[in-house]
């Protein structure tokens, strides 16, 4: 059996979600400009080469310590339906069905979080998501990351245990991005689409 991977960002949104989410979380009052400019830093610092994806991403999540987990879900979902939604290119809603009813199984792979990626995979009928997991303890995210972030040679770890989990042949499958970042899981299949 193969699947069909898709990236989030710039793949199956047109644009990069996590600006939108920084000013979300500001205009909620939840973040305040100082934390956007820190996140805008942090972002520059890794455009440059000069702080890696994990690190980056680790003070990112740090500034949800504390947060209850269940609320932060249901605020996401809510976000992602009315701003992210519709940002969703008809170029990928063609391919995900193109996909489907070519009978591959159909998987978001992202760095982004479950709160960001899920809501978007159930939109498209997208069952399964591969992604960055944070960590929960007692209802209140802790500001760390629960696993090693799904970035670079990272994702194909994950997209190879998935596969061996669904009896999916990685080899003969397909990975939709945008992303340099990506080039270890573009090598790992037989049909690499850059967007």
């Amino acid at each position: 059996m193969k699947a069909a991977f898709f990236d989030l960002d710039r793949t199956l949104v047109r644009v990069n979600t996590a600006p939108l989410y920084v000013r979300w979380r500001i205009r909620q009052g939840q973040l305040r400009w100082l934390d956007m400019a820190r996140v805008t830093w942090w972002g520059m610092r890794y455009s440059l080469g000069l702080l890696d994806a994990v690190r980056a991403s680790e003070r990112a999540v740090s500034t949800l310590r504390g947060v209850e987990e269940r609320s932060f879900r249901d605020e996401c979902a809510r976000w992602v339906k009315r701003d992210v939604l519709p940002l969703v290119t008809d170029r990928a809603r063609r391919e995900v069905e193109r996909r489907r009813e070519q009978g591959h199984q159909l998987a978001v792979l992202t760095t982004t979080t479950p709160y960001i990626a899920e809501p978007i995979a159930e939109a498209l009928n997208i069952e399964h998501v591969l992604c960055s997991r944070m960590e929960v303890e007692a209802g209140r995210f802790t500001g760390r990351l629960a696993s090693p972030l799904c970035f670079g040679p990272a994702k194909v770890h994950r997209a190879r245990a998935w596969c061996e989990q669904h009896r999916v042949d990685l080899a003969a499958s397909v990975f939709y991005t945008d992303s340099v970042s990506d080039l270890p899981m573009l090598e790992a299949v037989a049909e690499p689409r850059v967007i």
